[in-house]
């Protein structure tokens, strides 16, 4: 009896660390971005499972949302309406530009009426760029993973329901890049994703989430209006959010329909501030 009401303690100790169920759930009038990368099965030993979101845990997450009346937009969308928003409002992003992004996640957004925004890499083809953040990154297994043709961008873009942002030309680490060569990764990835695709790009993300004020101030001189980080959160309506750091709620492939609840409930995992 004593080891299973020690069982039953750490369990209990564990789901408060993991989901904190004890914290209050921010207001639903404050809307939420959800940050996903791809919407494809695990693979065995991979590094960046966490970045795959099984098709349908991805369904089932949409089918939540829709269920309990959360209404979509796109990120541009979200920020034009945001002192108008409607209770329950989430924009779904997508950060680099995976070939699954179409034949896998638009599908499901089709079904459940459902909007995103692509944050794409323009030369994101072959490349691994994991490595600038950490270099011992270097399996080679991002540079493997399909990522959308153009044309397959004009298949996303045709459907209605994507908007494109920019991600940079190559997915750089802002902070070590020189000032130069970031305002023109900015610039040019814009420029390319405008003409090459005949849309506005108003949005950006990033790369890895790292970035500092004077990169705010950058990415607001190249003429953003809206750029998203990896801060884990929700912003509130008021007092209004610099539009340039916007948090986003982080899903995770290895999160549980509980683990994903909980995260649109309070915004963060587990017990952190």
């Amino acid at each position: 009896m004593t080891w299973l009401v020690l069982a039953l303690a750490v369990a209990a100790l564990w789901f408060s660390h993991r989901y904190a169920w004890w914290r209050r759930p921010v207001d639903y009038r404050h809307p939420r971005v959800l940050m996903y990368h791809m919407v494809s099965p695990h693979r065995k030993g991979a590094r960046f499972n966490g970045l795959r979101v099984p098709p349908e845990r991805f369904d089932a997450q949409l089918a939540w949302l829709k269920r309990h009346g959360w209404q979509f937009f796109t990120l541009s969308e979200l920020w034009a309406l945001w002192d108008d928003l409607p209770q329950k409002s989430v924009a779904i992003t997508f950060d680099d530009g995976y070939a699954d992004n179409l034949h896998a996640a638009l599908p499901l957004l089709e079904k459940y009426d459902a909007k995103a925004t692509i944050y794409m890499v323009v030369d994101r083809h072959d490349r691994d760029w994991s490595t600038a953040k950490k270099a011992h990154h270097d399996s080679g297994e991002l540079a493997r993973e399909p990522k959308l043709s153009d044309d397959e961008v004009r298949r996303l873009i045709a459907s209605g329901r994507i908007e494109i942002g920019s991600h940079t030309l190559t997915h750089i680490n802002m902070k070590t890049t020189p000032l130069a060569e970031k305002r023109r990764e900015l610039i040019e990835s814009r420029r390319a994703l405008e003409e090459g695709f005949g849309v506005t790009v108003k949005s950006f993300a990033y790369p890895f989430g790292i970035y500092g004020a004077a990169d705010v101030a950058l990415a607001r001189e190249c003429g953003y209006e809206t750029a998203v980080t990896t801060v884990d959160g929700i912003d509130p309506r008021s007092p209004r959010p610099d539009p340039l750091e916007l948090k986003r709620i982080k899903i995770s492939g290895k999160d549980t329909m509980l683990g994903f609840v909980m995260r649109m409930r309070g915004g963060k995992r587990g017990w952190r501030k």
